[in-house]
């Protein structure tokens, strides 16, 4: 008889007096049908099936599984240059077509939505069929002069000529996340003005110049001292390729590990890498180019007389595909001055300069991003905290105006364990860090401790825990 064969010529009621015993505070033992005993294996397969369904995604998926099955999958497709940039370059020339590489981290769930939507939308294929086009999986072996861009993205993509001049950059935090988000709008609008910058290909260089990467200390990221050795330059098919692979976030932390190991202050576009032009009053419609959705009050966009319903057409003279192009022009540019603007308004064209305030980069919100955890590591000692809003400090006696930062996670292992050898604790408050007591976000506090403080020193911290101040000494690495 096999394991899913009930012999019922075999089959006898179960008596209670027989087989159980009777325990004092319980009713009586029930006596137990073939029936109910089916039906109670029915309903726990059936409950055990609704669980598995309902899970979390990222709880079931299987990382090796997905890598493997996007080879078998287009390796050999006909519109997909799998993992091959070298020869998406050589096609480029040959065929005079722009070249589109997309930049995938599988493992990761987010950015599944639109990944999919940009390999299986039919909409899309007329557009990408004007491009070659390249999937890449992982980042062991990036060219780094040439793809510098939002590492902290796990979807991302580039748009070059063929002499490998950048046409732009495409990212996007609202698919970052929502996974399941599978809207192609933005990435469709970024085709297309990448087309038209093609189209006036080479008369337009000069313009593009500023898209170009600059200089990184290394050539590749399995060369930085925290990647060397431990990666190849190839995934390990015959092995566990997950394991071998280097995600993008990885290359960000690569270039923050290579800075702070000099023991100099971290440079400040490493610790708000990428910004969001929201650090500026601006926020962007997620559907286009570069359409302005609001301008918030007293900020920099709106002493500068931006107004909702523009279109940014060129930023520092650089023309734009994306907000990820927003973003690059951003990130090069510098902590304080002014940025040159094109925007087109009622069908016109008009200049108009934004201003860059002192410290502009310290408003970014960088508390997201995976690239902050190996920050707070080195800035909090492996803590995460969140600033307590206004409506709880009057209950907890604290002011507005200053630094109370509840501890949200202190972390248990390695560097990130280096807090609570200090002492901090789960839900301490951060009332002063050093000379600092005024607020501060998380962001910014991150950022303040980077730029003015080395590895290795001690600074002297304050919390409150319950209603006691405890002087602690916060670590830096």
């Amino acid at each position: 008889m096999n394991a899913g064969t009930i012999n019922r010529r075999k089959l006898k009621p179960v008596h209670s007096k027989n087989r159980m015993k009777k325990i004092p505070g319980l009713p009586a033992p029930l006596r137990l049908s073939q029936n109910t005993v089916m039906k109670s294996l029915t309903l726990l397969t059936l409950l055990l099936l609704f669980l598995a369904a309902h899970a979390p995604a990222a709880a079931v998926k299987d990382r090796e599984g997905a890598v493997r099955s996007d080879k078998a999958r287009l390796e050999n497709d006909p519109r997909w240059n799998w993992n091959d940039i070298d020869g998406g370059f050589r096609l480029a020339k040959t065929t005079g077509k722009p070249l589109l590489v997309v930049l995938r981290c599988l493992p990761c769930m987010s950015c599944a939505g639109i990944d999919a939507s940009v390999l299986e939308e039919q909409e899309l294929i007329p557009l990408l069929d004007q491009f070659v086009c390249v999937r890449i999986i992982n980042a062991n072996a990036l060219d780094l002069s040439r793809f510098q861009f939002d590492y902290d993205l796990s979807f991302s993509a580039m748009l070059f000529n063929g002499d490998g001049t950048i046409y732009g950059r495409f990212g996007s935090w609202l698919h970052q996340k929502d996974p399941l988000n599978k809207t192609t709008a933005s990435f469709k609008k970024a085709l297309e003005a990448a087309l038209t910058i093609h189209q006036s290909y080479p008369a337009n260089r000069v313009a593009l110049s500023g898209k170009q990467g600059g200089p990184t200390p290394y050539q590749t990221p399995i060369e930085f001292p925290a990647l060397a050795g431990k990666y190849q330059s190839k995934l390990d098919w015959n092995g566990k390729v997950v394991a071998s692979c280097v995600h993008c976030h990885m290359v960000g932390d690569a270039f923050r590990a290579y800075y702070r190991s000099q023991s100099k202050p971290l440079p400040i576009e490493w610790i708000f890498p990428q910004p969001s032009i929201a650090t500026l009053g601006i926020t962007l419609s997620t559907d286009d180019v570069a359409k302005v959705e609001a301008v918030a009050d007293g900020s920099a966009a709106n002493a500068a007389g931006i107004q909702a319903g523009d279109i940014f057409t060129h930023l520092n003279g650089q023309p734009l595909v994306s907000i990820a192009d927003v973003s690059w022009v951003l990130h090069r540019s510098p902590d304080s001055g002014s940025l040159p603007t094109t925007v087109l308004r009622g069908g016109k064209e008009a200049a108009v300069t934004l201003d860059l305030p002192a410290g502009w980069r310290l408003k970014s919100d960088i508390g997201k991003r995976v690239g902050t955890w190996p920050m707070r590591a080195m800035a909090f000692g492996g803590m995460k905290m969140d600033d307590i809003p206004d409506e709880e400090r009057a209950s907890l006696g604290l002011d507005k105006s200053q630094m109370a930062l509840r501890v949200f996670h202190v972390g248990e292992y390695g560097e990130h364990a280096a807090a609570k050898k200090a002492g901090f604790k789960k839900d301490d408050i951060l009332i002063q860090v050093g000379d600092q007591k005024q607020r501060l976000t998380e962001s910014a506090l991150i950022g303040d401790l980077l730029l003015h403080h080395l590895p290795g020193e001690k600074i002297p911290a304050t919390v409150l825990r319950g209603q006691e101040r405890v002087e602690l000494q916060l670590p830096q690495q």
